[in-house]
């Protein structure tokens, strides 16, 4: 094949491929044009005449139809009838409309903690309060008089009231003359009964004073305070006797006041005559 025609090919081709490529260019214009526009034809047919189907009647324009439509449906509508006058207007509060999301998480955060420590607050204020209820610090029911003697004397001469933090003894009937001399009518209240009731705290630091099985005395192990079984003082460096709590007996029933504790008697005070039966168990003999 010769070069000639080679080239006569080559530009046949070309030109077609022209032809094409101005074909679907004058489409893509056209459907381009098409959207969202009327054509001329369509334009043509609203304006002009338009037979309402099934009569005879006078050809009306597109426009006309629209205006008799919106005659026909202002005519539906019904009048709105004067109301009630407007709310008078109230301004926002400036403080509730200016509050942007920081500020509220701040408020929140705020609010919280001080919940918590009010909430930890109260409930140390509930911990250290005392309670008037029951324990140390009110008026305790003990037991009946005889069963509280019987254990005492089960106990070899000692009762131990943990609620009250008190020691019960038994105190001897002779030696009342001399007790009404030297106490108080509440304290007298569990003597006539033959009940002594102690505060177990010594009088000169505050230690608690055990009993001596051996000695029938109770003998304070800090400093060597000793007192008889009805806690009057027989030696060392306590001020006093033993201070006791206030004594109530109905029917038969011992009640003992924690709240109140009455400062035990002077130095040389013995109204039970009682010493030593047995070895101290502080090192010392006892002595007024």
């Amino acid at each position: 094949m010769s070069a000639g025609a080679v080239l006569a090919i080559v530009i046949g081709g070309l030109v077609v491929l022209g032809v094409v490529l101005l074909v679907v260019q004058s489409r893509r214009g056209d459907a381009r044009r098409g959207a969202g526009a009327l054509s001329n034809e369509t334009r043509r047919r609203d304006s002009g005449p338009v037979m309402a189907s099934g009569s005879l009647a006078q050809p009306v324009t597109g426009r006309e139809v629209e205006k008799a439509a919106e005659v026909a449906r202002s005519a539906e509508l019904v009048p709105v009838s004067a109301g009630a006058p407007p709310a008078p207007y109230v301004p926002p509060d400036p403080e509730a409309v200016a509050v942007s999301r920081r500020m509220f998480f701040n408020r929140s955060a705020t609010i919280l903690m001080t919940t918590s420590l009010g909430a930890f607050g109260a409930a140390c204020v509930a911990f250290l309060w005392p309670k008037l209820g029951g324990g140390f610090g009110s008026k305790i029911t003990v037991g009946n008089v005889d069963d509280i003697i019987t254990n005492i004397r089960g106990a070899n001469g000692f009762f131990y009231l943990a609620e009250g933090r008190a020691w019960i003894t038994e105190y001897p009937k002779a030696g009342l003359p001399k007790a009404q001399k030297a106490y108080s009518d509440p304290v007298l209240n569990g003597m006539k009964n033959g009940l002594t009731v102690l505060y177990q705290k010594c009088p000169h630091l505050g230690c608690r004073v055990p009993q001596c099985l051996s000695s029938q005395w109770f003998e304070c192990p800090c400093h060597g305070s000793q007192y008889n079984r009805v806690g009057e003082k027989k030696g060392g460096p306590a001020p006093r006797g033993m201070d006791r709590f206030p004594v109530t007996v109905s029917g038969g029933v011992l009640s003992i006041d924690t709240s109140a504790p009455i400062q035990g008697p002077p130095i040389g005070t013995n109204t039970t005559g009682q010493e030593a039966e047995g070895p101290h168990c502080i090192s010392g003999a006892g002595h007024a």
